[in-house]
């Protein structure tokens, strides 16, 4: 009949591979599974490889830990054999928002019943208010998606480039802190409708924090760092080139040598912007999936890199 899908903490094991919850000790087997996970997407698409694992791992750790401690869900399929991981799947929730945050089999146990095994597992059907994914276009992977409820509502764009000098114009800029979680709440409810309170302090501390004002009024916030940027959101659609300018200074000003936005193909604002500023569009795209529409994306930068919203 199968294995038991029912979420209870007992491992699931078939003649070849068991299913269990993910601890920490998996972190880095499951970062290893995914990077052999990506590179075999990107050589199947044709895409240029050229990421070290090693200094990946670097500036990855800090988020896969946080990810691994607030799942809402983890598995992690193991071969019996030898103890080494084959995929992994896990989950975020956030109020009402239900995130698949990562689904990644090792190339040699796909098309092989497992990632559906492991999503079922990790992305029960039925729980959350929305259901969201950001999907690569791997197309074995977006069919377990729609069978778990999604639907593609638009790419995200990766757009990057080497950072200039820049600064917020008229824009009151001022560095957030814990303090002022309230207002970023406030405004990325307003914008994506949910806040991560989960996730704020992990951002504060990995992240420097920026809030913009007019006439001391709120109208954004972004998270800027060496790792990656973002979420970044704006009250006003019109207000997000001076904020992408202020992050682009900051990130210049922290000697990084590329700076990289995640953008919601649909904010225009952003996207006419950013490749005006001579930003170049980097593959591949992914694509974010969802049970429901939801959020004003027009006005939102994703987290980079592309792992959650």
């Amino acid at each position: 009949d199968g294995p038991r899908h029912d979420n209870e903490d007992q491992a699931v094991t078939t003649s070849e591979i068991t299913i269990r919850r993910g601890t920490a000790a998996d972190s880095r087997p499951a970062f290893d599974v995914l990077m052999a996970a990506m590179q075999d997407l990107f050589v199947r698409q044709g895409i240029e490889w050229n990421l070290d694992p090693e200094t990946f791992w670097g500036q990855m750790e800090p988020l896969i830990g946080h990810l691994g401690v607030h799942a809402a869900e983890w598995w992690v399929a193991e071969d019996p054999s030898d103890g080494s991981l084959v995929g992994y799947a896990r989950s975020v929730e956030r109020g009402g928002l239900f995130e698949l945050s990562e689904l990644f089999v090792r190339p040699g146990q796909q098309s092989a019943g497992l990632g559906g095994r492991l999503i079922d597992l990790a992305f029960p059907s039925g729980r959350g208010e929305v259901r969201a994914i950001i999907a690569t276009t791997d197309m074995r992977a977006m069919a377990r998606y729609y069978r778990a409820g999604t639907v593609a509502r638009f790419p995200i764009i990766s757009l990057s480039a080497i950072p200039r000098p820049a600064d917020a114009g008229e824009l009151e800029v001022r560095p957030a802190t814990l303090d002022d979680v309230a207002e970023l709440a406030a405004i990325e409810e307003s914008v994506l409708g949910h806040p991560r309170h989960a996730d704020y302090p992990w951002l504060f501390e990995h992240r420097e924090a920026y809030l913009y004002s007019r006439g001391g009024r709120p109208v954004g916030f972004a998270f800027v760092s060496r790792a990656g940027q973002g979420p970044i959101a704006a009250l006003e659609a019109a207000d997000q080139p001076p904020i992408l300018l202020h992050v682009e200074g900051r990130t210049h000003a922290l000697g990084m040598d590329n700076v990289s936005f995640e953008v919601p193909a649909i904010n225009e604002v952003a996207m006419r912007h950013l490749l005006e500023r001579g930003f170049r569009i980097d593959p591949p795209l992914t694509l974010l999936m969802s049970s429901v529409p939801f959020g004003s994306f027009d006005r939102f930068i994703s987290f980079g890199p592309p792992v959650v919203l």
